[in-house]
């Protein structure tokens, strides 16, 4: 059996490091030290792992630029962490008067502006059962 630290320190050294996808020399989108996506992908695990990092970082987002998210209800604030994973923190910040109708609990007026922007019409089926989780408050 080979030093498996040994051959992984040996393998980021001739493949390197690299954090976001890019094209190798026989133009295979790779990532990591030599992930090949094109041809083997990832596995369920390591997507759910990536998932939980993600996670991770939009409640870590929301609770930086909105601290007062988490006064909202279990099933509102899934719909708000929802949305962030879809559209980052930065496009979710330019829904001023929903986020405001949120903070201030206009919930039926926060799921209205939900809908009437153009990431409703992006999304569809998606968007309106979040915004029907907004305006009541419950799972749907």
């Amino acid at each position: 059996m080979p030093d498996l630290t040994l051959l992984a320190a040996e393998l980021t050294r001739d493949e390197g490091l690299r954090l976001k996808p890019y094209l190798d020399s026989v133009g295979k989108t790779t990532i990591g030290i030599g992930r090949n996506l094109t041809d083997r992908g990832i596995s369920e695990d390591e997507a759910t792992y990536l998932l939980a990092n993600d996670i991770a970082e939009v409640l870590q987002e929301l609770d930086r630029q909105l601290g007062w998210w988490r006064t909202m209800n279990e099933p509102r604030q899934r719909v708000l962490a929802n949305m962030c994973f879809n559209m980052g923190i930065g496009t979710l910040m330019t829904f001023k008067n929903t986020l405001f109708n949120m903070r201030e609990g206009n919930y039926t007026l926060a799921a209205s502006g939900m809908r009437d922007s153009r990431w409703y019409t992006q999304v569809g089926v998606r968007a309106e059962r979040l915004a029907v989780m907004m305006e009541t408050g419950k799972e749907f």
